[in-house]
């Protein structure tokens, strides 16, 4: 077995969403965005990305709460990939700790 582990420091795009699943478990949902200069083949390299982020389970409903747009955060999870309602792939964070980061 191989390991899925990811972490991503980004800023908060928009206010989180909660939603209860049929079987009564909480899931938010928001995005976050990165921005910054990595170093690849000794070239400087602009780097943007927007992705997901799902938080399942009793502590996403406080999460809902404490997070507003604009606010940076370093998550740490597995990504797993998802199907938009269209049908169209994306990978999704799936958040297991969120700091906030000032």
């Amino acid at each position: 077995m191989t390991e899925n582990c990811f972490t991503l420091i980004g800023s908060v795009v928009k206010k989180p969403e909660l939603s209860i699943s049929p079987a009564g478990l909480a899931h938010c949902k928001f995005s976050i965005e990165h921005r910054s200069m990595q170093t690849e083949d000794e070239f400087n390299r602009q780097v943007f990305v927007r992705m997901q982020v799902v938080v399942s389970g009793q502590w996403s409903q406080n999460l809902s709460r404490e997070l507003t747009a604009g606010c940076n955060v370093k998550v740490v999870g597995f990504i797993n990939r998802h199907e938009t309602r269209s049908g169209n792939p994306i990978l999704v964070l799936h958040a297991q700790q969120i700091e906030m980061i000032n």
